[in-house]
């Protein structure tokens, strides 16, 4: 059988942490700042893991990663 690939958009923007579960980079950081109030660009720090929901896509994409 010929190997799975792994969605190369995938792979980018995800990665895992050591109990399997996927950490992402938060929306709504790159441009139009202004509008958005302190709370909002604070809360939305650094990285977030993600539900369980889409968890799962993520991982369909990126099998070896698991």
């Amino acid at each position: 059988m010929p190997k799975m690939k792994t969605k190369s958009g995938a792979k980018k923007r995800f990665s895992f942490t050591a109990t399997g579960r996927v950490k992402a980079g938060v929306a709504g950081k790159r441009h139009r700042l202004i509008n958005h109030n302190a709370k909002y660009i604070r809360t939305n720090r650094g990285t977030k893991i993600l539900q369980k929901g889409d968890e799962g896509l993520v991982k369909w994409y990126m099998p070896y990663n698991r």
